[in-house]
């Protein structure tokens, strides 16, 4: 019996332009970080140190979530990786458990092939807590290990925001989405615009180096300890 993963990736052959008759349109240099070896162990080094963090708050935050709404404490849902391939990523659940059944009730603040709600009602109380403090990402320590992600990228979309990209928002998959980016150093929170954020998500493809990534990574730990950027 095909999985989720398995039938979404046959269907997107039909508007992936890197897996259609129309991939010849498409077809550019593979960006450098996709095959860097540095990259790559970076990454495998900080997932490890980032699984062991996440191992020490899961206790807490299984507690926290319990008190807060019933359900369990992992949220997964499918995303866009590495040239649109599906995969499937984690996160410690911050809303209540038919969050995806309820997303049509809920106004989107933001323009384009994104979803923002400054005010959700969908978010639970730990939940907030968990989102501004971050704490809701570190299970994507486990993508990152498995390979479905990087510590530094772009944003993973979901699957019906990429139905609807135009040629140009491809680009943006050039790269593996990453725990953090341009877009979460640089006020996530306030971004709102899906066309400034691929502008981003272009401008690290162009900047990127190893040295760049680990430049992210340091402004990501600041901001975290501020608590800004937060969604």
């Amino acid at each position: 019996m095909p999985t989720v993963t398995t039938t979404l990736t046959s269907q997107f052959a039909a508007f992936n332009p890197y897996q259609s008759d129309t991939a010849a349109v498409f077809s550019e240099p593979i960006h450098p970080s996709a095959h860097s070896r540095v990259k790559r162990i970076i990454d495998i080094l900080g997932a490890i140190v980032g699984l062991c963090i996440t191992a020490m708050v899961a206790i807490p935050v299984a507690i926290a979530t319990s008190v807060s709404d019933s359900g369990g404490i992992f949220y997964s849902q499918i995303r866009c990786g590495y040239k649109g391939k599906p995969f499937r990523i984690w996160k410690f659940r911050s809303m209540v458990t038919d969050a995806d059944q309820k997303k049509h009730l809920v106004q989107n603040q933001a323009s384009g092939f994104i979803f923002k709600n400054e005010n959700d009602p969908r978010i639970t109380r730990i939940g907030r807590f968990l989102r501004r403090t971050s704490l809701d990402e570190l299970p994507q320590f486990w993508n990152v290990l498995k390979g479905d992600m990087s510590l530094v990228g772009t944003r993973p979309p979901t699957p019906d925001e990429v139905a609807r990209y135009n040629p140009h928002h491809w680009r943006r998959l050039d790269v593996k989405p990453g725990l953090t980016g341009e877009w979460q150093v640089n006020g996530r929170s306030t971004v709102k615009n899906f066309e400034d954020i691929v502008e981003m998500d272009l401008q690290y493809q162009e900047k990127w180096s190893v040295t760049y990534d680990l430049q992210l990574i340091l402004k990501t730990i600041l901001v975290v300890f501020k608590g800004s950027g937060a969604c």
